[in-house]
């Protein structure tokens, strides 16, 4: 497989790492209780890519990582920003976030779908979003979590009990280039993937690789990402995300330089070429 040059990043751009501070805890005023309140991005209605059937996704604030590639630039701060006259944050209570999610019910029951929180990094505020989870299931709502895993293991233990999916993704095998291209290398990334795979029998485990064209589409990356999820027992499948460009607009509005502005999207077809790789090494892999 014939693998895509590697992309320039804008000048003078690169990951930023992030301080232990932030990277270990969720910035929030003081006076609040976290477990009640947590700092909300947005809510998205009718996906069917963030879990199973019809999915509520909530957005929250807050993300350990810089990725160069990033979707959702206005996730990745832990307070409120501001661009072009927009918020981008808001302090929500755990029964207002529900309001919205009940809203849908009726078309979890007939799908199979439920609430799916995503971010950012989400369990940055593991007490709201344990919470949040825990409400759901108690109201009969399928639940699941997508996740960089870049958060002490302590976050990821304590949602487990409520969680019906978790979406975990692999950015990069390689502990120097994933530091490169996002701020943070993948030690405690790949040993909580390790540790979830222990602990998850009851839960849809689902490892997720973002797809960025000559950052970890080649064939050395994609074999090392493969030979690991090869060890993990209770992985249900490995999936594939293209690369997109969505975010390019938010990033404008932030005043921030989008720092892929010359990458382009993979194809289709070499989409199914680094499929064929995974799938050389465990049972299934789509897209």
């Amino acid at each position: 497989m014939k693998s895509l040059a590697v992309p320039k990043l804008v000048p003078g751009h690169n990951a930023t790492t992030v301080s232990m501070i932030e990277k270990k805890m969720f910035i929030v005023p003081a006076g609040y209780d976290p477990k009640k309140y947590g700092m909300f991005l947005r809510v998205e209605r009718s996906s069917t890519h963030d879990g199973t059937g019809f999915r509520t996704v909530i957005f929250l604030k807050g993300c350990p990582l810089r990725c160069v590639w990033c979707s959702t630039p206005e996730s990745q701060s832990t307070g409120i920003e501001r661009g072009e006259g927009e918020a981008y944050g808001k302090l929500m209570s755990v029964e207002d976030l529900m309001a919205e999610v009940r809203k849908d019910s009726i078309f979890y029951f007939h799908s199979g779908g439920g609430m799916t929180l995503s971010g950012g990094e989400p369990l940055m505020q593991a007490d709201f979003a344990e919470q949040l989870l825990k409400q759901a299931q108690s109201e009969g709502i399928n639940t699941a979590v997508e996740t960089s895993m870049s958060v002490p293991w302590k976050n990821l233990e304590q949602v487990l009990p409520f969680v019906d999916h978790i979406y975990a993704d692999i950015k990069h095998i390689d502990a120097d280039l994933h530091k490169k291209y996002t701020g943070i290398d993948n030690i405690e990334i790949l040993d909580n993937v390790r540790r979830l795979d222990n602990r998850c029998d009851h839960i849809r485990f689902v490892v997720r690789i973002p797809l960025i064209p000559g950052i970890n589409n080649d064939p050395d990356t994609l074999h090392g990402i493969g030979r690991f999820c090869a060890n993990l027992r209770n992985m249900d499948c490995v999936q594939l995300l293209p690369y997109h460009r969505l975010g390019m607009d938010t990033y404008r509005k932030l005043g921030r330089v989008y720092p892929l502005e010359d990458l382009k999207p993979p194809s289709k077809e070499h989409m199914e070429d680094c499929c064929e790789i995974i799938r050389s090494h465990v049972g299934s892999a789509c897209m």
